[in-house]
């Protein structure tokens, strides 16, 4: 599903509320065969990169925190092309690499549901076609996306979902 809308619009604290990181002022969200909780990922505006360690450590560290068994972490950083830069500190990062890292953490952590919140800020070219790439891999072995873009991210969506700011103030 991918979520348009302008800023303000309500597509960050939607992937927020599916995460489980916002309540919801009514109702509840869930998914047919899988707990969200445990299956999911979502990558927000914020890389979450712990600036202290190298790039190799900040994927380890999410690859234990998540307790994946599947793990492949440097196979995540070869193929998001951070491998010749996995001994140095994260502090040193492009703001493209450091939203390659963040990335990372799809391909080496096997979740079923990926929230991405503009996944393709501060990424070029390459970068955004190895997000496609990874993108349709996972929607081709069974993986569900909810994705907010504002249309930068040419990503053939099952469905949309459109959000408009007047909508919300009348609410």
């Amino acid at each position: 599903m991918l979520l348009t809308g302008p800023n303000g619009s309500g597509k960050t604290s939607l992937l927020r509320q599916i995460a489980g990181l916002l309540p919801l002022d009514a109702g509840t969200i869930s998914f047919a065969g899988f707990d969200r909780r445990d299956e999911t990922h979502f990558v927000g505006h914020a890389a979450a990169i712990k600036e202290a360690l190298t790039v190799s450590e900040n994927l380890a560290f999410y690859c234990d925190l998540y307790g994946s068994k599947v793990a492949a972490p440097d196979a995540a950083l070869a193929r998001l092309k951070l491998g010749s830069l996995a001994s140095l500190p994260a502090r040193v990062l492009s703001a493209g690499q450091r939203r390659r890292l963040a990335l990372a953490r799809l391909v080496a952590i096997r979740r079923k549901l990926w929230l991405l919140d503009e996944p393709d800020t501060a990424l070029d070219m390459e970068g955004r076609e190895t997000l496609l790439a990874i993108i349709a891999g996972h929607r081709a072995s069974g993986g569900m996306l909810v994705m907010a873009s504002h249309g930068t991210l040419d990503v053939a969506a099952s469905r949309t979902l459109a959000l408009d700011t007047d909508a919300k103030a009348a609410a």
